[in-house]
């Protein structure tokens, strides 16, 4: 009986975390709309990873959802085609303009 409520417990806590991936997520219009609100704080994007890259100890990928797409500098890079959640900080370069310092990623 206590095995029972231990799985049930461990399927509520599952489904808490992967909705949790998902909630509070800001799209990446509104970031490349208002940059300066976003500018240097921690925020959670949501999209599908598109052409990853790795050059020596530089990596990242491009996010995108729907029209809209955004650089995310990267230590791992996920599959292109997966949907996922990137947790990081909005920065801005020269050459490549804003993009997001990754400091987690959760797939979807």
């Amino acid at each position: 009986m206590k095995t029972k409520y231990i799985f049930i417990f461990g399927i509520i806590f599952l489904a808490l975390m992967l909705i949790g991936a998902g909630c509070g997520t800001i799209k990446i219009s509104e970031i490349l709309n208002n940059p300066d609100k976003y500018m240097g704080k921690e925020v959670m994007i949501g999209g599908t990873v598109s052409n990853t890259i790795k050059i020596g100890g530089l990596s990242g990928f491009t996010l995108v959802d729907g029209n809209d797409k955004i650089a995310v500098s990267s230590q791992t890079l996920p599959a292109e085609g997966k949907t996922i959640v990137v947790k990081g900080t909005l920065m801005k370069e020269i050459f490549i303009g804003y993009y997001i310092y990754a400091t987690n990623i959760y797939e979807k």
